[in-house]
This record gives structure tokens, sequence and C-alpha cells, in this order.
């Protein structure tokens, strides 16, 4: 057997057969402080596809981190084929202060693919564009709702990728939700390099859900098997095929007020039902939300306190009130499973 190269990475080598933590450089604190973004690579001494998974892109989103540690503790990785890039906090600023945003305040999703030369933000894009995604074939970028919104867990496609939608398909999140690529993300920037990257997106800013991160975990053991980086067999089949919604919407506050919600994510609601109702601190005045069609909610606020023009429920479509509601069942009831995992693996 021809014995492979080794990784290459920040300027370091990863041997076949080895794992490494590579420290890439990204900036110095005001107080002198270095920071880095840290890459952790499984090189297999099997050939085989290069793949990526990163999260904290926006810091205030733990749930990606908590699924890249129980990603990089399974045994079954100890055999891999091919090479695994797992970056579990991209935004060490946003992470260390609960924050969304970097310390100039931009959204690093909306800043590459960035320039070695340009702002804080687009040097961080551009280090993680140049340093781990330009090596990989393909990437799983992971996200949660932001600060005070919670998600159904759910992978999101470009409209025009067959490739992507079949994986997203096999990752087995509940919902496929066909969206739109924005300028400066990650998403854009890659794919213009002819890099697929799917976005999983489940749960809440600053707080762990463990639907959310199983889903996630079991979301890219499918896909590391389809890529045949790990054995088929070791990884379990979702039981229910995904829904895929071509569109949705979010029904905002009509007036300012106190929140009462009835629906909750993952719900499957008909035209009319009653999802929300806002009250004025009084009483006096109430104003009821209904569900405008047929949907699931993928998406939903849980403050109480809204303002008008909030965003309060992300409905997207879909096709059969009968057939979403047996596709979250049948996931959810998977998820809750301990067989999905060996009792000797970290989940």
């Amino acid at each position: 057997m021809t014995t492979r190269a080794a990784f290459r990475i920040g300027g370091q080598l990863v041997a076949p057969g080895k794992r490494r933590t590579v420290n890439l450089p990204v900036s110095v604190l005001s107080d002198h402080t270095p920071v880095t973004m840290s890459a952790h690579v499984i090189h297999g001494r099997k050939p085989g596809p290069v793949v990526c998974v990163t999260a904290g892109v926006h810091g205030d989103e733990v749930i990606g981190v908590e699924i890249v540690r129980r990603l990089l503790g399974l045994s079954r990785l100890d055999s891999l084929a091919g090479t695994l890039i797992a970056v579990p906090i991209v935004n060490a600023y946003g992470f260390m202060n609960h924050s969304r945003y970097l310390p100039d305040r931009r959204d690093l999703n909306r800043c590459f693919p960035g320039s070695p030369g340009g702002s804080l933000a687009a040097r961080l894009a551009h280090l993680l564009l140049t340093e781990v995604v330009s090596r990989c074939d393909m990437g799983i970028d992971l996200h949660s709702a932001a600060v005070h919104r919670t998600n159904l867990p759910q992978v999101r496609v470009a409209p025009d990728s067959p490739e992507l939608l079949r994986l997203a398909r096999l990752f087995g999140a509940p919902v496929v939700l066909r969206s739109k690529l924005r300028e400066g993300s990650l998403r854009m920037a890659a794919g213009e390099m002819g890099i697929n990257i799917l976005l999983y997106e489940a749960g809440e800013g600053l707080r762990f859900d463990e639907m959310a991160v199983r889903a996630g975990v079991t979301g890219i053991l499918r896909v590391m098997a389809d890529q045949g980086m790990i054995p088929a067999k070791s990884v379990p089949k979702a039981r229910s095929r995904p829904m895929l919604c071509k569109s949705s919407q979010w029904l905002r506050a009509p007036q300012g007020g106190l929140l009462r919600t009835f629906r909750s994510e993952g719900d499957v609601v008909a035209k009319g039902d009653l999802l929300a109702i806002v009250s004025d601190p009084f009483g006096e005045v109430e104003t009821e939300i209904t569900a405008p069609e047929e949907g699931v909610i993928v998406g939903r606020a849980i403050l109480p306190i809204v303002n008008e023009g909030d965003a309060l429920f992300h409905l997207a479509e879909i096709s059969s009130v009968g057939e979403a509601e047996e596709t979250v069942e049948a996931l959810a009831t998977q998820l809750g499973e301990s067989s999905l995992f060996d009792e000797d693996e970290i989940i």
C-alpha cells in the first residue's frame, strides 16, 4: 500500500494515522495576548476526501462547539479514511465575550472572502478560507438561532445544487430548507471556489439543546459515511425522509407587548391555527397571531417581551400536514434513543 503524504496546514505537518491541533495565528489583543483559531486535524492512513466542520462563526452559537467536541471524541474516527479538519471556535472573540460579533461589531459571516490586510473580520475570514476551507473537498458549517430565538434542527442549501440537496437529505435533520446564498457568507465564498458547504441550524444562542446536538453529530457522521470516510454500517440511517421546504416566512409582532406562545418549533400547523397572542401590559388590547398557511414552525422567538415588527415565528411551507407530523415525530424518537452511540463514546 502506498503511504499517504503528510497533511500540511498552518506550516505544520500531520502524518497519516495521526491527529493534531494546529493553532492558526489570528491577531494580538490590545494587552498583547495572542489570539489563535485552533483547527484539529485527523489525517487517516487510508486515502479519502478532505472535509471540514466549522462552528462558532458567530461567537454566541455554542451548540456547534459542543457538536464538534462530541464528534472528535468518537472512537469510530480512529480508522478514518481521508482527512477531517474540525474548527470548533472560529470567532474566539465572540465566544469569549458571549457575543455574535467581533470587537468591531462586524458579523463575520458577512465578511467572506475577506483579505489579509483588511479589517479584523476580513482577516479572520481570509484565514479560515485559505488555511482550512480551500484545502477541503466539502464542509459542514454549524450554526444556531440568535440569542432569544430557537431553531428546529434544519439544513439549508442553495436552491440550484442537486448534490447539496442530496447530502442535506442524507444528513437527516427534520427539515431541509432551500435558502439563497447571502453576500459575504462562508457558503457563498466557498461555493465560488467550487466547494460545497452544508449549513446546519439548530437550537438557541448561548444554550445547549440535546436534540439539536445529537441531530448535528449523527448528520455529520452520515455525510462522512456517504463520502467513504467511515463505515456506513456504523451510522444509523434516518427513519424518515426530511421535509423539503422550498420557501419560508417570518411572522412578525403586530404590536408591542407581552407574548404568550401556544405553539413551538417542530409543530406542524394548519391555516388559521392560533400560534400566540400579544397583549399590552394592561390587558386592554390583545392581538392574535394565526398561521397564514399550512407549515412547520422551524424557528421562533422565546423572549416574552416584544416590540412591533419583531420576528416571532419562522414558518416553512410543507406539502402535507400528515407527512410532516410523522417526519418530526420519527426523527425526534430516533434522536432520543441511547442506542445511537456506543456507551464508551462521548455523547
